[in-house]
């Protein structure tokens, strides 16, 4: 599907909601370029050879935020997302404020909220293994990821989003959440 604009989509919500698999989707489906905040903290630690832990992404985040500015990694995200010409761009892991205060400055940009429950996200978490310490991380330790710098912001973030798509149901039922979003905010051709 064509559509006659530029679409940005912001993908926010909590550890392991499908923001990812949203995106994979988006991109096979529509050919849409996916940018992540946590891609420029995955090349810093590839960089100086550091494994890819939770605490390590949290660590790199919070040391750049603070150096640097609370806004730096979202000024170098809506510059990358400005400059790409792709028709549909995905932002996933939007977690702060300053994430969309200069996001929401380009045009067609859409705040989307992915919700799922507790339980659903971490089977989720378990089974992906994105991070080298997810795979034997307890309920409790899940539960307390959340306290984490880098995720309690996320709940306030999540109440700015123009659209919710809930992802407790069947990869059938979020695929076409993600198609009526498309719908709504792209015109086909």
């Amino acid at each position: 599907m064509i559509t006659n604009k530029k679409i940005i989509l912001g993908f926010t919500g909590m550890i392991a909601c499908g923001k990812g698999t949203a995106a994979a989707y988006m991109e096979e489906k529509y050919g849409a370029s996916t940018y992540r905040f946590s891609t420029m903290l995955r090349d810093v630690m590839d960089r100086f050879h550091l494994p890819h832990t939770r605490e390590n992404l949290v660590g790199i985040s919070e040391y750049i935020r603070n150096t640097h500015g609370e806004d730096t990694m979202a000024k170098t995200m809506a510059k990358d997302v400005e400059q790409d010409k792709t028709q549909i761009i995905i932002v996933e892991g939007i977690r702060r404020m300053a994430d969309i205060a200069y996001l929401t400055q380009l045009p067609n940009f859409v705040l989307v909220n992915i919700e799922a429950t507790p339980e659903h996200r971490y089977e989720r978490i378990i089974k992906r293994g994105e991070n080298s310490d997810d795979n034997s991380k307890t309920y409790e330790a899940f539960l307390a990821d959340h306290e984490r710098p880098t995720e309690i912001t996320i709940p306030e973030v999540m109440t700015h989003a123009k659209e919710t798509i809930h992802n407790d149901g069947s990869l059938k039922e979020l695929y076409a959440q993600l198609d009526t979003l498309i719908q709504t905010h792209g015109h086909q051709n």
